[in-house]
């Protein structure tokens, strides 16, 4: 059993020592945050020791790995404070919002020897780890377009979301997760097209991109993060073939902290036959599923190959493309990918 230290006690923290609690193979160590309420509270809930200072705990206790939860302009000193310890780390996602600090970042984690990850949660989501079983056994035939979306209101729990400078918005806080799973089934883009209505703050927060991968395929992926009042969370993953189609579709409440209560369905469609509903478990925790898989690399010493970091490189270089294309207007070429 491993011993995890959660640094960051907002939203994301909470399901993260949810996960961490409910698992077999990690041992919630200890809880950091600067915002003592928010630390204790989690920390006296699922019976840990709390730490306002990072390197204090670090120095303090027996820590395997570092889970990062923190709001993204902090990621990547506190990713090199943790590979300085020879800590192991995985971080939320977006892990910066360019690719010189990612640079940096992989080069410190590589000289400390120390395994790295960022939490895309998305590679570890039920339905779609469903719909790639079904795409890699070529179960679609060829591939006429896939569309997938993100929807929701502006975050309720938090005001850095707003700041370009410190989040990137919904183009690096929401729409990541699509440009990532995409990627994740379909391998290297070759190319992007994006349109994208920019918030009073600067912030990209409705984008639609238009992306075609190296092997082919084509895909339409949109995002927003403000959404009219009253709007539900929402995301969609339409996979259209020349023999089948899958559609995953998920409905949560007034907003992503009400996903307990989501409607989730995934359909198969097929030429002569009904639509099959697919079953799938609803109670495997994707969160649950990330974290042990990490927590697996390192007791294993294998590398994380679910979601590489050289994988997680080429998913912020692709966000850049976007971000580039909605701002000139132009197709952005990138041919240097890997499948």
């Amino acid at each position: 059993m491993k011993k995890i230290a959660i640094i960051g006690a907002g939203f994301v923290g909470s399901i993260h020592a949810v996960a961490c609690y409910r698992s077999n193979l990690i041992e919630l160590a200890a809880v950091c945050d600067v915002n003592e309420k928010a630390g204790k509270e989690i920390a006296e809930k699922y019976f840990c020791p709390y730490y306002s200072d990072v390197e204090t705990m670090i120095q303090d206790l027996v820590i395997d790995i570092v889970d990062i939860c923190l709001p993204t302009f902090l990621h990547k000193e506190t990713i090199l404070l943790a590979a300085g310890y020879g800590k192991h780390i995985i971080c939320e996602k977006p892990v910066t919002l360019n690719l010189e600090d990612m640079d940096e970042i992989l080069e410190a984690t590589g000289k400390a020897n120390v395994k790295f990850m960022v939490a895309q949660v998305l590679r570890f989501w039920p339905e779609y780890v469903e719909i790639k079983k079904m795409y890699d056994r070529g179960d679609f035939g060829d591939i006429k377009m896939v569309y997938a979306n993100r929807l929701a209101q502006h975050p309720n729990w938090t005001q850095w979301h707003k700041d370009p400078a410190n989040s990137g918005g919904g183009l690096f806080d929401l729409h990541l997760h699509d440009i990532d799973i995409t990627m994740f089934m379909f391998g290297g883009v070759k190319s992007a097209y994006a349109l994208g209505w920019q918030s009073e703050t600067g912030c990209y927060n409705h984008i639609i991109s238009s992306l075609k991968f190296i092997n082919g395929v084509r895909a339409v992926v949109e995002c927003a993060m403000e959404m009219t009042e009253n709007y539900p969370f929402t995301m969609t993953f339409r996979l259209v073939g020349e023999s089948r189609t899958a559609e995953y579709t998920m409905r949560a409440g007034l907003n992503i902290e009400n996903i307990s209560g989501a409607r989730r369905d995934l359909f198969l469609f097929e030429n002569g036959a009904p639509p099959v509903k697919i079953d799938i478990d609803l109670e495997i925790d994707a969160y649950q599923q990330e974290l042990e898989y990490f927590t697996a690399c390192v007791e294993k010493g294998e590398p994380t190959q679910i979601i590489t970091p050289e994988q997680s490189k080429e998913v912020l270089r692709v966000i850049g493309a976007i971000k580039q294309s909605i701002e000139t207007g132009r197709v952005i070429e990138l041919q240097g990918n890997e499948k």
